[in-house]
């Protein structure tokens, strides 16, 4: 029986996964129309993650980069997609329940469709409250796995981890492998069992990382995966995903034939390659994040967590100890509950074993991130923290039982406050919001714009310009 696949092209991952560099939106809108028209996606990733703070350091108006480039997948029929970090919107932090409303609305009246929420601990109390807000803002709530190896992460987990969200409402469910660690036959063990179970699609998110990713979706599509994610080649493999025109071509005159064109797909494929080698010449993009590295095998150890160690350490002068540092990793992690090397848990977790390693005494030195995770700051854990443990660590203070979020004030009249200088619609006040530290640089030049003020010579801390 043929069975449609929905190809859904994750263009911000692609960008962020492969470098630094995301495109600014007179090149989004400008490749818009040639997406349309290979007639392959039915969906396509255009916002969240580090998007919008990218066009803020551009000096563009976020919000209108999200209209600007949603507007034609709409007028074609193709849905959008954001990333939701369940917990913290867009930032780096916790944001209480009243911002995260105005964050759905604004993005749903923007264009965007549909919302992938994400929480780095698969605490399904963090991920809850966004299918409520994406449902009032009339919006399609996915939830995702977050994919990871452990003693209790089995196909038995994932599959209640996903009846669980279902009956909060999910209308469809992520299998997010931000690790590329996840392995052919378990994806189409999982993918059976949760097709077996709930009547909602099922969409496969594989990085390429440890080389896995085509092999891992090819199965999972035989088990009955709704929806792939996929790159276009130039920006595919490595740290990003698998290539669409190798997925096109591997499933031609099978049951999932998508009578795609390969001819059609090269247009994108070369305006991609442009960019690529114009973004490779000029740093942006680092030619290793788009090499497989097995390594992750054996240490679940994403590419960001990895770099960043090893500098950790040549800081230190003790690059001699990387080997023991990756020994370490698997016995921080099990203390700390077994929590999916995803960010942030992977940057606490690698952090506090190279200090474990360099110390030469196990948790002499914990940093203020890794006791907030013992602290539940970041939710609950997969496994529970022995208490031995967690009193080792919180001094004898008790860990939190509720949802961390629940214990946020509200925000927005203080954030309308302040951002009263700057703000001329409520979309202003969510970008300061999400983006405090860029936001208002972005604000003060568009505001010196709109009065005439030379914005390049203007003295903002004593509020003076030339005349």
């Amino acid at each position: 029986m043929k069975k449609e696949i929905k190809f859904s092209l994750v263009f911000r991952d692609m960008w962020q996964s492969a470098g630094k560099y995301v495109p600014r939106v007179d090149q989004l809108v400008k490749v818009a129309p040639a997406i349309i028209e290979m007639g392959c996606f039915a969906r396509v990733e255009t916002n969240g993650g580090g998007f919008e703070q990218v066009n803020l350091l551009f000096g563009e108006n976020p919000n209108r980069a999200v209209r600007d480039w949603t507007k034609p997948f709409h007028e074609a029929g193709i849905q959008t997609h954001m990333l939701d970090r369940a917990l913290n919107g867009l930032r780096m932090s916790p944001v209480p329940a009243d911002v995260r409303k105005l964050f759905y609305k604004v993005k749903k009246a923007q264009g965007t469709d549909i919302t992938r929420t994400f929480c780095g601990l698969n605490d399904v109390r963090n991920i809850a409250p966004s299918i409520t807000y994406a449902h009032d803002a009339g919006m399609i709530s996915q939830c995702s796995l977050c994919i990871t190896h452990s003693p209790i992460h089995t196909v038995e987990y994932y599959t209640n981890m996903a009846l669980e969200l279902i009956k909060l409402g999910a209308d469809e469910i992520c299998i997010k492998d931000m690790a590329g660690l996840l392995k052919p036959y378990t994806c189409a063990e999982l993918v059976s069992e949760l097709k077996k179970t709930v009547s909602i699609p099922v969409d496969i998110h594989s990085h390429y990382t440890a080389g896995l990713a085509s092999m891992s979706i090819l199965k999972g599509i035989e088990a009955g995966a709704d929806i792939v994610d996929t790159a276009m080649s130039p920006l595919a493999l490595g740290t990003s995903h698998m290539p669409t025109e190798s997925l096109v071509a591997a499933l031609q005159g099978t049951d999932y034939d998508t009578g795609l064109d390969l001819n059609q797909l090269n247009v994108v494929r070369a305006y991609f390659a442009k960019l690529r080698e114009k973004y490779i010449a000029n740093g942006q993009i680092n030619p290793k994040s788009l090499g497989v590295d097995a390594n992750t095998l054996l240490y679940q150890v994403p590419g960001g967590m990895f770099s960043n160690m090893l500098k950790q350490l040549k800081d230190a002068g003790r690059e001699d100890k990387l080997d023991e540092v990756l020994a370490e990793i698997p016995r921080v992690r099990e203390d700390a509950g077994y929590p999916p090397l995803v960010t942030p848990t992977s940057q606490i977790v690698g952090t506090q074993a190279v200090f474990n390693v360099i110390m030469g005494e196990r948790y002499k030195m914990v940093t203020k991130e890794f006791k907030g995770l013992v602290h539940g700051d970041y939710g609950k854990t997969p496994a529970p923290i022995k208490k031995e443990f967690s009193d080792f660590i919180l001094k004898g203070e008790e860990p939190i039982t509720c949802r961390f979020a629940d214990t946020l004030a509200p925000e927005m009249d203080k954030l309308k406050a302040e951002a009263a200088k700057y703000a001329i619609q409520e979309e202003d006040v969510l970008t300061y919001a999400m983006f405090p530290q860029v936001a208002p640089k972005f604000f003060e030049k568009r505001n010196a714009r709109m009065h005439g003020v030379d914005a390049l010579h203007a003295d903002y801390e004593n509020k003076s310009h030339p005349v």
